[in-house]
Parts: structure tokens; C-alpha cells; sequence
């Protein structure tokens, strides 16, 4: 089983967005762990029905160079993002982590990433999930329904 590690900040509106994706799609064929920034990101995440979570700092730093693959919206390696919760120590962590990291371009931070889609949430989940998940995990590509295309 692979185990997937979801990061966020702040509402923990994205993170919990892309655990229940994962969970319609793979269900119980992956463990994920939920990493907030500070508890209330970490408990709607939980919420989201992630098998585990943790919040802060320490929690981040020391959880993420065992995850095998990592999620979560660009901010999580950009040092002061999220209105300054993600501190210099997380975005190190995160960024020096070997694990594939799955990043969605979505930031309130003066940043644009030039070429990066302006699609809505769900569509670049769909996009993560097929064309950079699937093939992480050794599944095919998976349609919005959640079954396996033949």
C-alpha cells in the first residue's frame, strides 16, 4: 500500500478537496496522511478521511521523508506562503523530500507560474490524479468516475 501525503494551510479547504478525490478514486488501496499547517487545516483533511494527520512544524518536518508520494498546492515549498504558515524550515523539508511531489499551481502568494493551467480545482485534480498519480502508483489511467479505462 502506498502512502500518500496530503499538505496544507490555513481552512485546509484544498487539502481536504484532494483526500476525498483520492478516496472516490482509490479508497482504501492507499493510506494518506494528512500534514497541516496548524490544526484546523489538519482536522478538516482528517474530516476529508484521512487515515492520520498532524499539525505544525515539527510534525511536517519530521513526517515528509517517509512519504512516498506528497500533494498539495505550490505554496507548501515556497518559504513564508500562506499568509505565513508555511515557515522556511517546512518548505525545506517538503522541497528536499525524494518523494514525487504533486504540486497544484494554485497561490494567493504575488506568484505565477508561467504556463501552469488557470483551470478550476477539480479539473487539475483530474489532471494530477491521471496523468502523474496513476502512473506513480502502477494503476492505469483512471476516468472521472473512478473506473479504470480499457
Amino acid at each position: 500500500m502506498k502512502t500518500i501525503c496530503v499538505i496544507d494551510g490555513q481552512g485546509g479547504g484544498i487539502g481536504a478537496t484532494i483526500i476525498k478525490r483520492l478516496r472516490t478514486i482509490y479508497e482504501e488501496e492507499v493510506e494518506i496522511v494528512a500534514l497541516g499547517t496548524n490544526a484546523i487545516a489538519t482536522a478538516q483533511m482528517l474530516k476529508a478521511r484521512a487515515n492520520r494527520g498532524a499539525s505544525g512544524e515539527n510534525a511536517i518536518m519530521r513526517t515528509v521523508p517517509g512519504m512516498e508520494v506528497i500533494i498539495g498546492p505550490v505554496g507548501i515549498i515556497m518559504a513564508n506562503a500562506m499568509m505565513g504558515e508555511v515557515s522556511p524550515k517546512i518548505a525545506e523539508a517538503v522541497a528536499s523530500c525524494m518523494a514525487p511531489k504533486l504540486l497544484v499551481p494554485l497561490s494567493q502568494e504575488n506568484l505565477v507560474i508561467v504556463g501552469a493551467s488557470s483551470q478550476p480545482l477539480p479539473h487539475l485534480l483530474d489532471i494530477l490524479i491521471e496523468e502523474h498519480l496513476a502512473p506513480l502508483l502502477g494503476r492505469q489511467n483512471t476516468n472521472q468516475d473512478g473506473l479504470s479505462d480499457v
